[in-house]
């Protein structure tokens, strides 16, 4: 079975988020965090897992990503604090020290 995330990644000060899609969540979170891929979450330290949902099929996905992006930023906010109240890094467990290969 395939599996398929979306994600929400902040920065340290929890002020800028950012939304994206995978199908490997751990590596593209590793990806993040060593500012692999280049662009919004490099040039903003969105490095922080702070939420994220699984999904079988990546249609489905997808349109969750999409309708994320256009929600307001209170909505946003509103999603991660049911699960993770204090914004902390859900990803910080995964990579401890040597930083193993994902």
């Amino acid at each position: 079975m395939k599996e398929y995330f979306v994600y929400m990644l902040a920065n340290k000060y929890n002020n800028v988020l950012y939304t994206g899609v995978t199908n490997n969540i751990r590596k593209r979170v590793y990806e993040h965090k060593m500012k692999i891929l280049k662009g919004f979450t490099s040039q903003y330290n969105c490095n922080k897992l702070v939420w994220y949902e699984q999904f079988e099929d990546i249609n489905v996905a997808i349109s969750r990503e999409k309708q994320l992006k256009n929600w307001k930023r209170a909505w946003k906010n509103a999603l991660i604090e049911i699960n993770n109240p204090n914004w902390n890094d859900l990803a910080e467990k995964w990579f401890l020290k040597s930083f193993p290969a994902v």
